[in-house]
């Protein structure tokens, strides 16, 4: 058989075992279609079916999280967690409370995490969590029982040498806060390093705020850098105004990126004299408000409800919201309007099509298992701070942050070289990531 009929199979088996879940069949078929080189190198691969069994999670665990609501009714969500691949360390990743969360997308985020992981040469492994509750418009005390129901089910599954989960969409400071104290009363432990975002003040490490938006912008540095480019003086948009975005807007207005657009689910804020950052920060982060309301501070910036924010001119384009929110055609307008560089922010935002499209164009494209590793990476060092009673400062935290990112690029940049596709991020990521989890589960034997 063919590597490429192979492949195919593998691909047809795992649609045929996992049925409706078409962003993890999407994620899956995103690695696999650019491995078939790597099987012609190390045919041992095929040979102990490593594909497969890096396509089967370890452990699915999917629970009934019953909790109390302030008017006293009983609400029933579901929780999940699936333990993908534990080869290069505990299993790590992060929670995810949103309306959209079903199985297939926490495979999905899960499948990914396992490469994400071993792209930072930490030994961590690959896992994903969350439930379809809410928070959004939640008070406290909803949230605080919430979080102690679902860690009242979820402890048992856990451990520093086990599975350390952290934060996603719907899951900051608060909710880690309210998970780790449930934890320790439940296991009369006060083992910090089961959970990682924790606030600075308990265990949590400097820089984890940050740390995904930086971390995607220090891999657009390096991927322009490769080019003879560089960020200074290039507009930019960024999707989404969340933690990833608002840190990413950060980190490219300290490197002299001019960001004119933000986004959130209701529409778009255009402001060609430059995002006001401050102002950002305080709407989303401190008074949780809509991005349009921006616009009653600045008069001269223009509010697009329901808009595409990939319809506005730029250099550099970050996609830092959710799954498949820039789509072939957004892509061929970003194309056509002169963009250099995207790199994901979120997890799986650009579509397969789009992808293809920005590659078709030379565009610079960093893929999220590359380019926001930075977010996990910073988690595997609290998870450091945490074992050795440490810690560390902002700047030697970013410090690290940096050579991780700059380590990433130059092992995908490397990789992309030696299997024939120079500047193809993708195949370069995807193989880097892969092998590092193959070699080890070689070394292991079949488990």
């Amino acid at each position: 058989m063919t590597n490429e009929a192979r492949i195919g199979r593998i691909y047809e088996q795992v649609v045929r075992r996992n049925p409706g879940e078409a962003e993890f069949h999407q994620a899956v078929k995103e690695v696999i279609d650019t491995l078939e080189p790597v099987l012609v190198k190390h045919p041992e691969y095929a040979e102990h079916k490593i594909i497969e069994r890096i396509c089967e999670p370890e452990r699915q665990i999917i629970f009934r999280v019953p909790w109390q609501d302030d008017a006293g009714e009983v609400q029933i969500n579901r929780g999940f967690r699936v333990q993908f691949n534990s080869v290069l360390g505990p299993y790590k990743g992060g929670l995810r409370f949103h309306p959209s969360v079903y199985l297939g997308i926490v495979k999905f985020l899960g499948f990914e995490q396992i490469f994400k992981n071993a792209l930072t040469g930490m030994p961590i492994g690959g896992a994903k969590g969350g439930s379809d509750f809410d928070p959004k418009g939640r008070s406290d005390g909803e949230v605080m029982r919430f979080c102690q129901s679902f860690m009242t089910e979820l402890h048992r599954h856990l451990g520093e040498f086990t599975d350390v989960p952290a934060g996603d969409i719907g899951v900051g400071a608060r909710e880690i806060g309210y998970l780790f104290g449930q934890y320790k009363r439940m296991t009369n432990r006060y083992e910090s390093g089961v959970l990682t975002g924790k606030h600075p003040k308990w265990g949590g490490s400097l820089v984890r705020r940050e740390s995904t938006g930086y971390g995607t912008v220090y891999f657009v540095d390096e991927m322009l850098k490769a080019r003879g480019q560089s960020i200074e003086g290039q507009t930019c948009i960024v999707s989404g105004s969340g933690n990833v975005a608002i840190y990413a807007m950060e980190k490219l207005q300290r490197m002299r990126g001019h960001v004119v657009a933000c986004s959130d689910s209701n529409g778009v804020i255009h402001h060609e004299r430059g995002i006001d950052l401050e102002l950002v920060k305080r709407l989303k982060e401190v008074e949780r408000r809509r991005i349009a309301d921006y616009a009653e501070f600045h008069r001269d910036a223009t509010y697009l409800p329901g808009g595409s924010i990939w319809n506005i001119r730029c250099d550099i384009a970050l996609p830092c919201a959710t799954q498949n929110e820039l789509d072939e055609a957004a892509a061929r307008t970003l194309v056509a309007n002169g963009c250099v560089a995207v790199a994901e922010g979120a997890n799986m935002p650009t579509t397969p099509a789009a992808v293809r499209v920005f590659q078709e164009a030379g565009i610079a494209f960093g893929p999220g298992k590359a380019a926001n590793a930075g977010g996990v990476a910073t988690s595997a060092l609290e998870m450091q701070q945490n074992a050795s009673r440490d810690t560390w400062s902002f700047e030697h935290t970013e410090e690290r942050l940096q050579q991780i990112m700059g380590g990433i690029h130059r092992h995908c940049h490397e990789a992309a070289a030696e299997f024939g596709s120079p500047g193809n991020y993708v195949l370069g990521a995807n193989i880097v990531g892969f092998r590092r989890v193959a070699e080890a589960m070689l070394a292991f034997g079949v488990i």
